[in-house]
């Protein structure tokens, strides 16, 4: 008797499952700086829940549900093809094998109503674009009684201003002076927590040499790491020079030597042997 109480209500939540209410998708577009934080999001959209009324069951309350009269309960249905018989879910019933002799009026028989809903969840630091979460039984109401649906939030991240991101570690670049480049200098620069990181750029940088900021990139989902922050350092080309400025460049180009511009030495003996070869 128990084994067969086990079985009859395994049997019943495979026909729940049946009916089971159908998942959702919600696209969900966050900022960079809520995808380092985290945030609690509010969800707003429009699903189904079990009616109120008749508890789900698509009945009026106080009457029950009959013996489906097309399959006789069974909740499947027989057909002969030739020499084989091919047996059906009940288009009828559905499978229930019950039909509902007097649906909820206020219903109309299905169990569940159309509603705008509003949850709360938490977005995890670090998310990344494409992150897929799963909120279990937030989806459509099921049909009769059976279980909800999922809710799967779509988090995609919109582009930023400065930041571009691989993973969890951060790039972008950023302008120096010509003077500075060749001087050296220390700059500020932003990182994503919105505070502000020194970096020394030595005497000589060339245009492109990149730097390493350790831990200033996006949070790990997996584990309290954060990627890097990488940094790239444009050399900007002075224009719209005054006189001053001119007659100043012009003096630093007369002092020029081969020292001074190493790389473009090398460049202009390789170009040399390939002319003369």
């Amino acid at each position: 008797m128990i084994f067969l109480k086990v079985l009859e209500e395994q049997e019943e939540e495979e026909d729940l499952g049946n009916f089971r209410g159908t998942d959702l998708r919600y696209d969900l577009s966050i900022s960079l700086e809520d995808a380092y934080n985290g945030k609690k999001q509010e969800i707003n959209f429009a699903s189904s829940d079990k009616c109120g009324t008749c508890n789900g069951s698509g009945a009026e309350p106080g009457s029950k549900p009959v013996s489906c009269s097309v399959c006789g309960g069974q909740g499947q249905v027989r057909s002969s093809q030739g020499f084989f018989t091919i047996q059906q879910t009940c288009p009828e019933c559905a499978g229930s094998g019950e039909q509902i002799a007097s649906p909820c009026r206020e219903c109309s028989g299905m169990g569940k109503k159309q509603t705008k809903k509003k949850i709360f969840t938490n977005i995890p630091k670090g998310v990344d674009d494409g992150t897929r979460i799963r909120l279990s039984g937030k989806g459509e109401a099921g049909i009769k009684g059976a279980g909800n649906g999922d809710l799967y939030i779509f988090v995609s991240i919109k582009n930023h201003s400065i930041f571009k991101r691989s993973e969890e570690n951060l790039f972008y670049e950023f302008p120096i002076s010509l003077t500075d480049a060749a001087l050296g200098t220390t700059v500020e620069v932003p990182t994503i927590d919105g505070g502000k990181a020194k970096v020394k750029i030595p005497a000589g940088t060339q245009n492109g040499k990149q730097f390493r900021l350790k831990d200033k990139g996006m949070p790990m989902m997996r584990n309290r790491n954060y990627g890097d922050l990488y940094i790239r350092a444009i050399t900007e080309v002075p224009v719209s020079l005054t006189k001053d400025q001119k007659n100043l460049l012009e003096q630093f180009k007369k002092l020029e030597d081969t020292k001074t511009n190493p790389i473009m030495k090398d460049f202009f003996e390789k170009a040399k042997r390939f002319w003369k070869n």
